[in-house]
C-alpha cells in the first residue's frame, strides 16, 4: 500500500513537472510564420521614435514586462514576462517582434486592434534603443500607400450583414485587396467594441460581418462604425462611417447630468460642497499656524 503512494506520488510530481516544462517551452517559443519574420519596419528607428515608443510602451506593457534592463517584470505571472532588452528577446528579427505584439498569446494580450501598426512599430523601436549592436533593416514599403485604399461600408437589413468592400485606386485601374484582414468596430462612450471576428476579403475584396440586432445606436439608430483593414501591400487602413444599424436609442448622454466623472459646471452638488469646504479647513489651518509662528516670533524678539 506505501508502496502504492509512494509511486503514485512520484507519478504526480513528474506529470506536474513535464506539464510545467511543456508549458514554459510553449511560452518561451512563438511558432511565427516565415513570412512574418522577414517583416521590416518602413519607420526609421532613432531617438524619436524611441521616444514615442517609451510613452506607449509605458502606457500599455510596462505593468508587466517592467523596464528594460531592470528585472522588474511582473514575478506573479506564470510565464514570467521576460525583460525586453535580454540576449533572448533581441536576438528576434523585428518581423517576430511585431508578430508577437501583434496576435498575443497565452497571457500576452494581442495588442493588432488596441495599437496601430504605426505605434507598435514604435514601441519595437524603443525596444531596440537599448541594444547598442542592433542595425535596422528598413523596409520598401511606401505608407503612402494607404492612401489609394478606399473602404466601403453597406448594410443588407434582410440579414443584417455588413458588407466591406476594401479596394485600390491604382494608376493602372482599380485593384481588389485579396486576403487582408478585415475587422469591424462600433464607437461606444468607453471605446471600440468589435463586432464579431477578424475575417479575410475574399478574391474580390469583400468581407462580410453578423450585425447584432440589439446593438443600441442614437435617437435615429445611428452607429458609428470603424472598419480597419490590413494588407501586405497598402498597409493599415482605417474608414469609420456612420450608419443606421441599431436600435434607436433616446438615451442622455453620461456627460449630459451631474455625474463624477463631469466638468466642474456639471460635477455633483455633495462633491463641490466637500471640495469647497475641505479648501476652506486647509487655508484657516494655514493661517492659523502662520498666526501661531507669527507669535512666537514676536515672543522671541522681546
Amino acid at each position: 500500500m506505501l508502496k502504492r503512494i509512494i509511486d503514485l506520488r512520484v507519478a504526480l510530481t513528474l506529470a506536474v513537472t513535464i506539464l510545467y516544462c511543456a508549458n514554459d517551452f510553449a511560452a518561451n517559443n512563438w511558432n511565427v510564420p516565415v513570412d512574418k519574420k522577414t517583416k521590416n519596419s518602413y519607420i526609421k528607428f532613432d531617438a524619436a521614435s524611441a521616444s514615442q515608443g517609451e510613452a506607449i510602451y509605458n502606457k500599455n506593457c510596462a505593468s508587466c514586462h517592467g523596464n528594460p534592463g531592470k528585472g522588474n517584470s511582473l514575478k506573479s505571472l506564470s510565464p514570467v514576462p521576460p525583460d525586453l532588452s535580454s540576449a533572448k528577446t533581441q536576438e528576434l528579427t523585428d518581423g517576430e517582434l511585431f508578430y508577437i505584439l501583434s496576435t498575443g498569446r497565452m497571457i500576452m494580450p494581442s495588442f493588432k486592434n488596441v495599437l496601430s501598426e504605426d505605434e507598435r512599430w514604435r514601441v519595437i523601436s524603443f525596444i531596440r534603443s537599448s541594444n547598442k549592436s542592433y542595425v535596422q533593416t528598413l523596409s520598401k514599403f511606401d505608407p503612402n500607400k494607404s492612401k489609394l485604399v478606399k473602404i466601403n461600408l453597406n448594410f443588407d437589413p434582410a440579414t443584417h450583414n455588413i458588407r466591406i468592400l476594401a479596394i485600390a485606386n491604382e494608376k493602372s485601374g482599380v485593384v481588389a485587396l485579396k486576403d487582408a484582414e478585415v475587422a469591424l468596430f462600433a464607437i461606444r462612450y468607453f471605446g471600440r467594441l468589435q463586432i464579431g471576428k477578424s475575417t479575410k476579403t475574399d478574391k474580390d475584396g469583400m468581407a462580410n460581418f453578423k450585425f447584432s440586432k440589439d446593438l443600441p445606436g442614437d435617437k435615429a439608430g445611428i452607429v458609428e462604425l470603424v472598419a480597419k483593414v490590413n494588407d501586405e501591400n497598402y498597409g493599415e487602413i482605417e474608414s469609420v462611417t456612420k450608419m443606421k444599424v441599431g436600435i434607436p436609442t433616446d438615451k442622455p448622454a453620461l456627460n449630459k447630468d451631474r455625474a463624477i466623472w463631469n466638468v466642474l459646471a456639471k460635477a455633483p452638488i455633495w462633491i463641490i460642497v466637500l471640495y469647497s469646504f475641505g479648501v476652506l479647513v486647509f487655508v484657516l489651518v494655514l493661517l492659523y499656524l502662520l498666526n501661531n509662528l507669527r507669535k512666537l516670533k514676536k515672543t522671541g524678539d522681546n
